[in-house]
């Protein structure tokens, strides 16, 4: 069922909550690496975690973990990962290090080892000189980080991260980012990381998984989804924009419409602007403002869920 690169796999999984379908028919790959699980609130991700993790048990369809069957061994897999949950886990009345060190117990290790990690791993998130303080004082964004901390203690195969960024403020974000991005790449840690954030997902991942009403949608390397080689460019016109729309992609030029006056057009090789402009004069219209522009995952989302 797993190819050797991956650490997750789910096939033909269905998942319902009463009458309604969380997973329907899911099939999905994930990778070795950073790999973004990506969709609206309400797409199915936490479900679909919640499954490989062994606690939601699916109506139908199988799952591996770390080559390990989840219906069969899910004590197994969830000893070696680490998770992060979306909503806050603490226990009041203990400070940082004793929370960490205790979550390292509860996975398994010798006191005196997981004290040592506990110690480690807030260094390692910047909360090093705030280990001593207890968690009520804590705010949103060390908190988030005292979630990582503690999916981190007991060293962990694969990591599960639900929502890192949840009520983080930009400069917290960016540290939260920053730490999955040095994780997956520097420390060679497997992630999956959770998230409705386009960008969060862009910028700490290389592959992803694209999820929408319970369906995976696209599946891959993100570069790959993000189209052939081309450019992509922003273009604004005086004249008819439909009848050059439409001009447009009969000439092979993808432009998702557009809410305003601003069009997004991909240019395959080995056309290029003097293409735009040449079409442009056919049709009548007047190119007024053109600049270059990249392609980027929410324009991956846009195709996946069809809102072009």
């Amino acid at each position: 069922m797993s190819t050797p690169s991956a650490v997750a796999r789910l096939d033909r999984v269905t998942v319902s909550y009463g009458t309604n379908a969380a997973l329907c028919e899911v099939d999905a790959v994930f990778e070795s690496g950073a790999v973004g699980l990506l969709g609206p609130n309400g797409a199915g991700k936490s479900t679909m975690l919640k499954a490989l993790l062994g606690l939601v048990v699916p109506d139908r369809g199988q799952m591996r973990v770390l080559d390990l069957d989840v219906a069969r061994e899910p004590l197994k897999i969830r000893a070696r990962l680490g998770y992060m949950p979306e909503t806050d886990s603490h226990i009041p009345g203990m400070n940082a290090v004793s929370f960490v060190a205790y979550c390292g117990q509860l996975a398994g290790l010798p006191s005196t080892d997981a004290m040592r990690r506990a110690h480690e791993v807030l260094h390692y998130v910047g909360l090093g000189e705030a280990r001593y303080r207890n968690l009520e004082t804590y705010s949103t964004g060390m908190k988030q980080r005292i979630k990582l901390a503690q999916a981190l203690v007991h060293d962990p195969d694969l990591l599960f991260l639900d929502e890192p960024t949840n009520g983080m403020d930009p400069a917290g974000r960016d540290h939260m980012l920053a730490l999955i991005r040095d994780l997956a790449e520097r420390k060679s840690v497997n992630l999956i990381l959770s998230s409705h954030l386009l960008p969060d997902v862009e910028q700490a991942c290389d592959h992803v998984v694209v999820m929408d009403r319970g369906t995976v949608v696209a599946n891959g390397p993100i570069a790959e989804l993000k189209g052939p080689s081309g450019r992509l460019y922003e273009l604004r016109v005086k004249g008819d924009p439909e009848t050059f729309l439409r001009a447009l992609r009969e000439a092979g030029m993808e432009c998702p419409d557009s809410e305003d006056d601003t069009l997004r057009v991909f240019v395959p090789e080995p056309l290029g602007p003097r293409d735009l402009f040449q079409l442009a004069e056919r049709q009548g219209v007047q190119v007024r403002h053109l600049k270059p522009s990249l392609s980027t995952l929410e324009d991956v989302f846009a195709r996946a869920v069809g809102e072009e």
